[in-house]
């Protein structure tokens, strides 16, 4: 429990509140397509207030008596329902009004299971609306305390000093994956996420139950929509364009989702200071379907089809680094292409079957198969010298001093062939407050891969040849005769299949006690897989995590609710994780553990007539069996060993409320100390020690003009450990890459928000127009480092790979 104590002094709780003798609800009202109702009432006796053009209402009531409200709007049905607060509570319900039937019910207390259990709820339409150059569920979870991401470029998150493939994704309850290949983010398209067929997203960044799979770090939990009429939407921008539509039968029991998206990454790439011929190809299409039988009956089925084809031909690039006093610059032509292509299918089938009113059983099974090749041959000649900075020379902002020439080779054939089967059962009982959830499945990874890379480092006329203890080398002051070896070369060959048996039980249970609630939730997994190929068969290895939460929402003036969470979290190795730098498979690894704690506060109050809510997290997580990694850009390379030992602690907070009325804003910080210690060498910051993180995100309109409408998102992160050069000790490199400051800004105006118009639109629900600023400040990010070296003195300078500049996007949107 090292660093522990100190940690645990950062702990900061919350409390103060004035006693108030009477309550307030509020909430969103919702028409059947969760779409938000302007000009509904909300009343009770002679006291009622109307929604906004958000949907939003707030309504101040009696504390400690029964209270019989109305919703009400012309075109649907009411809502009547019962409601007891006590003294100062703030009850959210956000009632859909339905234009079929008569709506009567009652509610006593807000469902507060995802506040119990530390789950972040995320409100789709924001997830549309938010600007990012990879618009999306990941480009929102950026802005969350926890949640990092130095790439603009790329999909991929890090969480509480966890990679890329420590976060798990579920989309309807089923578990989803991303291509294996990828080493870039701009080789990446599309995530498997949809936003425009999104309903709830729910996350979770740690001390998680133990219903959701093995892995280290988080859970993102996304469920599509389920259609009540025909719906559809169109989104064309620069950068792609997205369709999507819905529609249910006659009789309503067999529903249809689907979308279909294009992206170019064009304006992104083509704005670096790489010059490149790029020809992208990113598409796929989803399709959600739902028959209900019955009542009691349903099957699903979830499907998607992806292609990634990237081509890229680079011709030039130009990059100043150093200081004012000594500036340096790295000129580089280059020759050759690259041809990348990443396909997938996907296809799940989900049955339900209610079998009482206490108990629920479903069976899933699903199938991923990616196909993905990585071919490329690029030379790349390069100067590496000094720059003139006299203003007014005819020579300014050129080399005109080399101290460096030479010629980089990079050559690659890599294929990959992976089938993925799943079968899983699960099952909900409800036993008065008691809940009890089960699971059993079983997955097959059936992988073939083939590795085939090589690169060869000319400078000034001499080979250069790997620093290893037989290839021992002073060139040019002394000659080496030996025959040519590449400066990296990998090769391999792998045929493997991982069978896995996964089952989980967890309890949970609320109730009250002297007004005040408490709830638990208590459960355990098991895992075993086995990695064998025609060559060999490892032995079984099983792991059982235990995992508990506690939650406590104490009856004072105050609104608080503390939660505790810990575990024993595992992570069995995936394909990529057995497979080590030299190409090898090593089918005896490990899974990584690390031990979750985690304390958790949330205060809930007014300031300025508005509910505003802070909620603050501290952490540790204490890791062995760890698999040292590398990180380039986005590709992640593993020792295939588990030699380390590793610690994370931080603090996360997180602000979010009206900051403006009837809008949901948040202002989130985190800190993140992340260290490893390597077959006993000492402690080093991990490749994701991101020590301090910022992110806003802000939306406001203009109050006489509220169809116009601002989304800000912004974040800033501390730099990151800027990696190695190829065979070096990381102990040796330990300096970081410069702060990610980021900024991007949305403007969109509501040509048309109803169907009241009587011109050329009457035929649309809505219609918008905007105008994207991707890099508002036009800030000079990097991503990763490419280290060159001179020869003659045998310096290594770490030249910078910027990221995109400041760049201008235009939207606009139809929905049906």
């Amino acid at each position: 429990m090292r660093k522990l104590i100190p940690f645990v002094l950062c702990c900061l709780l919350f409390s103060f509140s004035l006693w108030s003798q009477t309550a307030v609800i509020q909430g969103i009202i919702l028409d059947e397509n969760l779409q938000p109702v302007s000009g509904a009432t909300i009343s009770w006796k002679t006291n009622g207030v109307a929604s906004n053009n958000n949907g939003f209402y707030q309504l101040e009531l009696p504390a400690n008596r029964e209270i019989e409200l109305t919703v009400a709007h012309i075109g649907f049905k009411n809502v009547i329902f019962k409601t007891f607060l006590r003294a100062g509570e703030i009850l959210e319900f956000n009632p859909v009004l339905s234009s079929r039937v008569e709506q009567i019910g009652e509610v006593v207390l807000r469902e507060r299971r995802e506040e119990f259990s530390g789950i972040t709820t995320i409100d789709p339409e924001t997830i549309r609306s938010l600007p990012g150059a990879n618009a999306g569920v990941e480009n929102l979870l950026k802005t969350l305390p926890g949640v990092s991401s130095n790439n603009e470029l790329s999909t991929q998150y890090s969480v509480r000093g966890g990679n890329y493939d420590e976060n798990l994704v579920y989309v309807n309850g089923i578990e989803v994956y991303r291509p294996f290949l990828i080493r870039s983010g701009q080789q990446e398209g599309l995530s498997f996420v949809n936003p425009d067929l999104i309903r709830n997203v729910h996350f979770s960044a740690g001390g998680f139950q133990a219903k959701y799979g093995d892995k280290l770090s988080s859970v993102l939990d996304i469920s599509y929509r389920r259609p009540v009429d025909f719906k559809a939407s169109l989104d064309a921008s620069l950068l792609g364009v997205s369709l999507a539509a819905e529609g249910v039968s006659k009789n309503e029991k067999f529903s249809v989702l689907a979308g279909i998206r294009y992206r170019d990454n064009s304006l992104l790439v083509k704005a670096r200071e790489t010059e490149t011929n790029f020809e992208p190809l990113f598409a796929d299409a989803q399709i959600n379907l739902i028959n209900r039988f019955s009542s009691r009956f349903e099957v699903s089925f979830l499907g998607n089809a992806s292609l990634n084809d990237y081509s890229s031909k680079p011709l030039t690039r130009q990059t100043n680094f150093g200081t004012l006093q000594d500036p340096r610059a790295l000129i580089i032509h280059y020759t050759g292409r690259e041809e990348d292509v990443f396909e997938t299918l996907f296809g799940a089938v989900k049955a339900s079957y209610k079998i009482n009113k206490n108990f629920t059983a479903h069976l899933m099974t699903s199938a991923y198969h990616t196909r993905e090749k990585e071919y490329y041959d690029i030379i790349a000649q390069y100067r590496l010298g000094e720059v003139n900075m006299n203003i007014g020379e005819k020579d300014f902002g050129k080399v005109e001093f080399s101290e460096g020439v030479g010629e980089q080779l990079t050559h690659a054939r890599n294929k990959l062939d992976a089938l993925i089967l799943n079968i899983k059962h699960t099952g909900n009982v409800n036993i008065k407050d008691h809940n009890l959830n089960y699971g059993i499945k079983y997955t097959n990874e059936d992988i073939r891969d083939r590795i085939r890379e090589y690169e060869i480092i000319d400078s000034a006329g001499f080979a250069l040849r790997p620093p290893l203890p037989n290839f021992k080398n002073n060139q040019p002051y002394e000659p080496f005769d030996a025959p040519l070896e590449p400066f990296i070369s990998i090769r391999g060959f792998n045929e493997t299949q991982i069978d896995r048996f996964q089952t989980h039980l967890q309890w949970s249970h609320r109730r009250d006690m002297n007004d005040n609630e408490l709830w638990f939730n208590a459960g355990i997994r098991s895992h075993t897989w086995i990695v064998s190929s025609e060559e060999y068969s490892a032995e079984p290895k099983t792991v059982i995590s235990p995992r508990l939460q506690f939650a406590f929402k104490p009856d004072w003036k105050a609104d608080l609710l503390f939660r505790l969470a810990g575990g024993i979290y595992h992570q069995p190795p995936f394909y990529r994780e057995l497979r080590s730098h030299s190409g090898s498979l090593n089918p005896e690894v490990e899974a990584q553990q690390a031990l979750h704690l985690v304390l958790g506060n949330e205060f809930s109050f007014k300031t300025f007539e508005r509910p505003f809510k802070l909620t603050s997290e501290i952490y540790y997580k204490d890791m062995d069996h760890v698999n040292p990694y590398t990180l380039e850009n986005v590709r992640i390379r593993y020792a295939a060993e588990n030699n380390a030992e590793a610690y994370a602690y931080g603090l996360d907070l997180r602000l979010n409320g009206e900051f403006v009325p009837g809008t949901e804003s948040w202002l989130s910080f985190g800190y993140l100390k992340t260290e490893e210690n390597i077959n006993g060498k000492g402690f080093i910051a991990r490749p994701t020690d991101q020590r301090l993180k910022f992110g806003l995100l802000f939306q406001d309109y203009v109050p006489t003009m509220q169809n116009l409408r601002m989304y800000l998102n912004l974040v800033y992160n501390t730099g990151l450990p800027g990696g190695s050069p190829a065979y070096a000790d990381p102990y040796l490199y330990q300096s970081r890459l410069p702060d990610y400051k980021r900024a991007d800004l949305g403007l969109f105006y509501l040509v048309k928000s109803d169907r009241s118009r009587e011109d050329f639109l009457r035929g649309f629900r809505e219609v918008s127009i905007g105008l994207e600023i991707f890099n508002i400040f036009d800030t000079q990010n990097s991503i990763t480092n490419t280290f060159v070296r001179d020869v003659y003195t045998k310096t290594q300078y770490a030249v910078p790979n910027y990221l995109t500049p400041r760049i201008y996007n235009l939207r606009i949107g139809f929905k049906l």
